[in-house]
């Protein structure tokens, strides 16, 4: 699978076999809210959010694109669903032994999961990433007991770095979501 990539006057849109990932739409806010308030989608974050905070976020993610050129897109299904959740990059915001970075994430509705979607989408994004944006190498990071996204981060070849594994600053000491599994993918040669 060679992803396709266009762009519009609304930014990239990177396209696989099954999944299309494109520009956020006012329309992707509700079921965005839906997703970001069911409570096995947010397990292994601090709470789920409210719609106000679920807005806040999406908006964060469109303002990424709009000063970096890329982001975390919004996922369409075509043929299953007009709007899935949200894969894509994004310049890692905190401070650790390992930023600098770029990292991959994805974030799906629970009737979604167990296709092969994050997957293909993922691997779309990176090689995005790497073609288009010219990156090194990508991260990802996880609780590591999120076992679902971590068979992705596997699937999409990356590797595990136990020696960067961190303490996540955005949460609270002795919380047990703060520990981070970090993973690295290099660039193709």
């Amino acid at each position: 699978m060679t992803p396709s990539v266009s762009k519009s006057g609304a930014g990239y849109t990177v396209r696989t076999d099954r999944t299309v990932l494109r520009p956020w739409q006012q329309s992707d806010l509700d079921p965005f809210a839906e997703l970001n308030v069911d409570a096995e989608v947010m397990r292994y974050f601090e709470s789920a959010l409210t719609s106000e905070q679920s807005n806040r976020l999406a908006r964060c993610f469109i303002a990424h694109f709009e000063t970096r050129g890329f982001g975390f897109w919004a996922l369409e299904i075509p043929g299953v669903t007009s709007f899935a959740g949200f894969v894509g990059l994004a310049e890692i915001s905190f401070a650790a032994a390992f930023t600098p970075a770029v990292e991959i994430g994805w974030r799906l509705a629970r009737p979604l999961w167990g296709h092969g979607y994050a997957t293909e989408a993922a691997r779309g994004a990176a090689r995005f990433g790497f073609d288009v944006l010219r990156l090194a190498e990508i991260v990802a990071y996880a609780v590591p007991s999120n076992v679902r996204s971590r068979i992705v981060m596997d699937r999409i070849g990356m590797l595990r770095d136990p020696a960067a594994d961190f303490e996540h600053p955005a949460v609270p000491a002795g919380h047990p979501l703060r520990r981070h599994v970090l993973y690295r993918l290099k660039a193709p040669t």
